[in-house]
């Protein structure tokens, strides 16, 4: 009985190094889960939130607004577009005209936008009658309130640069959430809900299950959410043209340009041509293309319903059209000389580089705009799954704090497992600098506190 009690102790003492190591490994990715987590949370309710409400973004715009959006369609041709900005400026009289947008279907308003001062107004505009639909400021519109709210750009370049930060621990999020979900050879708390809503277990597992149902949206919703980032993904954008893989600078060659960047002549230039300079037109003795020649022509070209076209600015301005459809194969960009009405630059879908299409059609994705309703309710549902999780985190946190504190998970007593673990976290938070930046100054706060609580101790 001796020889087999001691022929079988070393293989229970490696099946119980190998438990500890994992529980090592378990409490350090918690508590790296449960500091991004605590830097989330709120930023998470309010991005599913105002993304839930984004996601329909013209179903509102129909139904809310439809006063200043939808008009009775007519027998009649509509009124060219220069005696509509006409109308737009006794609406705005001290108000200078810089885009037009044709209306998308029959039954659409025409939209005008004009300069006044610092302000950009949009004036609605019945294109059957002329008549002055209603105006009101463009960031004071409801969609912009919502899409300002999102990315915070309504307090700044501090504000979206939260956001970045944000989007990094969302991915850390998602991958710390699903080693703590996976199963370790246990049933409850992996695809079904144990308990009720009054242990903690329930809400647990709860927060589990949909972490794993739902976690790859959220995944791809803070991947196509980063391109629109202040530094990551204008660096990326930089990058990617400079590789020949977004703008096709190819179609900028032998063209005289100046140092505008398209994003400051259309309000929707696109994520992979915002840098992309604008085009100069070449002064002539001829007058210049009025505005319903220069729409005729772009009709002609094949740019489809619902365009916006720039005014020219200057002598060597040029007519900026572009147009972002639901179905991005239709995504085009055409600048005209405003002199010969020439096509100076004219840039389809399928003339963007891999990185340019892919991050175009990931941000569609992310905004409900492909594959119809559907596209709509696969995003909504990943919104309300992140807002569950949110809740479900935060209901967690209250029922285990303790008095007086965070709660914050201990680390591991293996400190060669804590460091590996972190030091995987730092290496994630690399590919996303101000992330990184971020987990860097956590790991130092973290450190700072662990020696002030064992200097108080002595």
């Amino acid at each position: 009985m001796s020889i087999v009690l001691h022929g079988d102790a070393p293989a229970y003492g490696a099946a119980a190094t190998r438990r500890l190591s994992r529980d090592a490994v378990y409490r350090a990715v918690w508590r790296w889960h449960f500091y991004a987590g605590l830097l989330c949370l709120p930023f998470l309710i309010s991005l599913s939130a105002t993304g839930a409400l984004y996601l329909f973004k013209d179903e509102i715009n129909g139904s809310l607004f439809a006063y200043r959006t939808r008009v009775a369609p007519q027998a009649t041709a509509p009124i060219g577009p220069d005696r509509l900005i006409f109308n737009a400026l006794q609406a705005v009289p001290d108000g200078a005209p810089v885009t037009y947008i044709d209306p998308a279907a029959p039954d659409a308003a025409a939209r005008v936008t004009l300069a006044s001062g610092d302000r950009r107004i949009h004036v609605y505009l019945n294109p059957y009658t002329g008549d002055v639909l209603d105006r009101v400021d463009r960031d004071r519109e409801l969609m912009a309130v919502v899409r300002g709210l999102h990315s915070l750009a309504l307090v700044g370049p501090l504000g979206n640069a939260v956001i970045e930060i944000v989007a990094g621990f969302a991915i850390v999020l998602v991958l710390t959430g699903a080693c703590l979900w996976w199963p370790r050879g246990r049933a409850g708390g992996v695809v079904t809900v144990r308990g009720d809503p009054r242990r903690r277990v329930w809400w647990r597992d709860l927060h589990a299950v949909t972490g794993f149902v739902a976690g790859g949206g959220l995944l791809f919703l803070a991947l196509t959410g980063l391109p629109w980032s202040i530094w990551w993904g204008q660096e990326l954008r930089a990058w990617s043209n400079a590789a020949g893989l977004g703008q096709p600078a190819a179609l900028w060659a032998n063209r005289p340009v100046s140092t505008v960047p398209l994003r400051d002549r259309l309000e929707d230039a696109g994520w992979t041509l915002q840098d992309a300079p604008v085009p100069r037109s070449v002064p002539a003795a001829a007058a210049s293309v009025g505005i319903d020649d220069a729409v005729a022509i772009l009709r002609h070209l094949g740019m489809p319903p619902g365009f916006e076209v720039a005014l020219p600015v200057g002598a060597d301005g040029v007519y900026a059209a572009a147009i972002y459809p639901r179905d991005v194969t239709r995504q085009r960009v055409i600048t005209l000389d405003q002199y010969s009405s020439r096509p100076l630059v004219d840039v389809r879908f399928t003339d963007l580089g891999p990185v340019g299409r892919a991050i175009q059609y990931g941000i569609g994705v992310h905004k409900g705009e492909h594959w119809g309703r559907a596209n709509q309710l696969a995003m909504l549902g990943f919104c309300l799954a992140t807002f569950l999780l949110a809740v479900t985190a935060g209901t967690m946190w209250w029922k285990r704090r303790p008095a007086g504190g965070l709660g914050v998970p201990p680390w591991p007593a293996d400190r060669r497992v804590a460091a590996t673990v972190t030091a995987i976290i730092l290496g994630l938070g690399a590919l996303f600098p101000l992330t990184g930046l971020a987990i860097a100054a956590m790991v130092g706060l973290d450190l700072a506190a662990g020696r002030l609580r064992r200097r108080w101790a002595r």
